[in-house]
């Protein structure tokens, strides 16, 4: 808060118990007698002259008042000062020293003035003490003056600026030199340089500042992400924005697994194959603890290992709630995911077969393919590749990870397929059972011991059934049932059922062991239903009398018993639905022919009436003829009243 202030600054205070011109405080300065207290009252110095007056002269309400504007301005920070701070952030520690230099200069001046000592003359000893002349402290008191106490340090920043000017260069040559050094090629400076002042040369391009100028002028201009982006790639790029670190400890074991390929740089004698072949191992590891829970290794990355290696983890441990994977052919298939409502891989289908995993009822999280932060599989299978790959057991049947990596002992030796899979099954062992894990959920415990402790403290886990075994045992294909019979065709052989009439032209599930075709195979429909066991129809020669009449003895049987199963829902014969059908007022109206109500006899038309219709229409006409005489009777007598005349008696 500033202590010294003139009279029109405390009428600008417009504070209580004071007036609210500087005609009123100078008043109250002659009323009260501020200039002859000692110490409370001072001479200006410099430009204007005047008085200055403590602030302790002021009543108590005007400066309370003062102290709370003050504590409200501290509060909200300005921003010009926020500006000020900025700047002086900026600042290099040495320039920053200068600013608290400046700062204890003014300090000292301003306490010998509130000891009572002019300020010309205080002035003059605090500039002798910090070695700077009065004029220049004089002039960073009138700097500070203008802002809040609290800001001076950051308001005695020193305006140096370093040197902003660069040497003129053509436009044309530096987007040339520029576009020429961010490119993925990655040339050397050098090199775009002197490529840029031949084309300069030739264009007439000037003025060309020197390599080392351009240099300097890149380094600053160009943001070093640009760089990166342009030639070391988009990787690279990704590196200049920190990793997200995301947290496990809110799973429990089984909740949630992650699964993923790793090819081996191994060689090793693969059954079926002419040469060793590098296998790869396809894993599923449980988020909560980083075990390896089950694996398999195999020729390439399939469907059915893929398969294969989820059955083994729900037969042994049960069934996760969430999986993460990355759409790579063999896990987003549609043997594996199909149904999954975002697969980005083939082409989805409204009413597809559902996948092992959407069937059994496991969320599907898609991730970034070679992303190690998506899948943390991909770090353990990197501790697994070198304690697998360069174990001394496979001493020169390592390949080497790069192709400029070999060894000198390069393809030397090839593993025999059973000993590899002896090796990485005591390897993956070994991995789980190694301690000192103080990281996420293990706190200094092994994967084995973090995973079994969540096991035994309660983690829910749904457990398959043994119908669902076939889900994961058998190959799953849509095909359609053929019209007529039924029948599903499967890799050239035929399979039917009787249950299969009643899918014939509809699309069905089959799933079928690869391996034993023979065996038959088992039907579903699209929502995974189980409709039937289908035996394989094997096909005969064409002179095979035998075969003919076994195949037509299975056909009468089979429309025999069809036969039979007809009879069973036929229960109620012809006969007897016509009598349930039979209306009895129908059947009264059909007894009595209609007559034709006109007829022709010649060239004349009349009327055909039956008996009923005549006997009304003769007691019609009889009442009529009646009724009429009796009117004439009746009109008879009044006429002989009136006249007088024994006409009619």
């Amino acid at each position: 808060m500033k202590t010294w202030l003139t009279a029109a600054e405390i009428a600008e205070l417009r504070l209580p118990d004071m007036p609210a011109t500087r005609q009123g405080i100078e008043r109250m300065v002659r009323t009260e007698g501020w200039r002859s207290r000692t110490g409370k009252a001072r001479k200006r110095s410099g430009r204007g002259g005047g008085y200055e007056y403590h602030v302790s002269l002021l009543p108590g309400a005007a400066q309370m008042a003062m102290a709370a504007r003050e504590k409200a301005g501290e509060r909200e920070t300005p921003p010009e000062s926020a500006e000020l701070w900025e700047r002086y952030d900026r600042l290099p520690a040495t320039r920053k020293q200068v600013c608290e230099a400046r700062l204890n200069a003014i300090q000292t001046l301003l306490d010998m003035v509130s000891g009572g000592m002019n300020e010309t003359r205080a002035t003059a000893m605090a500039a002798r003490q910090h070695g700077v002349s009065p004029s220049t402290l004089w002039g960073w008191k009138r700097q500070v003056q203008q802002h809040r106490r609290s800001d001076w340090l950051a308001a005695l920043a020193p305006e140096w600026k370093g040197s902003t000017a660069r040497t003129d260069c053509h436009e044309t040559a530096w987007d040339v030199l520029v576009s020429d050094y961010l490119r993925p090629e990655r040339p050397s400076f050098s090199s775009c340089y002197r490529r840029m002042a031949d084309a300069a040369k030739r264009h007439q391009w000037a003025p060309i500042p020197p390599e080392r100028t351009l240099r300097r002028r890149l380094e600053v201009e160009v943001p070093r992400a640009v760089i990166l982006l342009t030639r070391e790639g988009r990787d690279a790029a990704k590196t200049l924005y920190p990793a997200q670190r995301r947290t496990r400890t809110h799973l429990h074991a089984m909740e949630a697994v992650n699964m993923d390929g790793h090819k081996f740089d191994v060689f090793v004698n693969w059954p079926g194959s002419d040469k060793p072949v590098r296998p790869i191992l396809v894993a599923l590891q449980d988020l909560y603890s980083g075990k390896f829970i089950a694996w398999r290794l195999s020729d390439s990355e399939n469907k059915e290992t893929v398969r294969a290696v989820i059955g083994d983890m729900v037969e042994k441990y049960g069934i996760p709630r969430a999986i993460f994977l990355d759409n790579g052919r063999a896990f987003a298939s549609k043997d594996i995911t199909g149904g999954a409502p975002t697969r980005f891989r083939f082409k989805v289908q409204e009413n597809e077969q559902r996948g092992l995993l959407t069937t059994l009822g496991v969320q599907i999280h898609w991730t970034t393919p070679y992303s190690g932060q998506s899948k943390p599989i991909e770090r353990a299978f990197r501790d697994l590749a070198d304690a697998i790959a360069k174990h001394p057991a496979v001493a020169g049947a390592y390949t080497g990870n790069k192709p400029d990596a070999k060894p000198e002992n390069y393809a030397s030796r090839a593993i025999n397929r059973d000993v590899f899979e002896a090796h990485v099954a005591q390897q993956i062992a070994e991995h789980n059972a190694r301690p000192g894990h103080q990281d996420g959920n293990r706190k200094g415990r092994n994967f084995d011991e973090t995973f079994s402790e969540s096991l035994a403290n309660g983690a829910i886990v749904r457990v398959a059934s043994e119908a669902q075994r076939a889900l994961w045992l058998l190959s799953a294909e849509r095909v359609r049932a053929k019209k007529g019979s039924g029948e599903v065709h499967i890799l050239g052989n035929r399979y039917w059922a009787p249950a299969l009439n009643q899918w014939a032209g509809k699309d069905v599930v089959a799933r079928y062991d690869p391996q034993r075709l023979g065996d038959g195979i088992k039907v579903y429909d699209l929502t995974d239903r189980l409709i039937c066991d289908a035996r394989i129809e094997g096909d005969q020669r064409f002179d095979d009398a035998a075969s003919a009449r076994q195949h037509g003895r299975n056909r009468r049987k089979l429309m025999k018993g069809t036969k039979e199963l007809a009879e069973l829902h036929r229960k109620i014969g012809p006969q007897q639905l016509g009598e349930y059908y039979e209306d009895p007022k129908i059947a009264e109206a059909t007894q009595q022919p209609e007559r034709p109500r006109v007829v022709a006899i010649g060239n004349v038309a009349r009327v055909v009436r039956d008996e009923e219709q005549e006997v009304r229409d003769s007691k019609a006409d009889e009442e009529a003829f009646y009724s009429g005489l009796g009117k004439f009777v009746e009109m008879h007598r009044r006429m002989k009243i009136a006249g007088g005349s024994d006409y009619g008696d």
